[in-house]
């Protein structure tokens, strides 16, 4: 089995880990009631996609 010569830096292991970070999702806004969504979903707060009633949203 091969085995590493020399111990891996610092610096080279956090350079290879700087692309690992997680991203921040991104977030529009709903047409209809203004509250943020995941992009291409429909509002969880009014049902709304595209412009259109999709589905019906109880009120608590």
């Amino acid at each position: 089995m091969p085995v590493p010569k020399r111990r891996t830096s610092s610096a080279k292991r956090d350079r290879r880990r700087s692309h690992d970070a997680l991203a921040q999702p991104s977030f529009g806004t709903c047409s209809n009631c203004g509250s943020k969504t995941i992009p291409h979903r429909v509002c969880s707060s009014c049902g709304h996609y595209k412009g259109r009633q999709v589905i019906a949203v109880k009120d608590d």
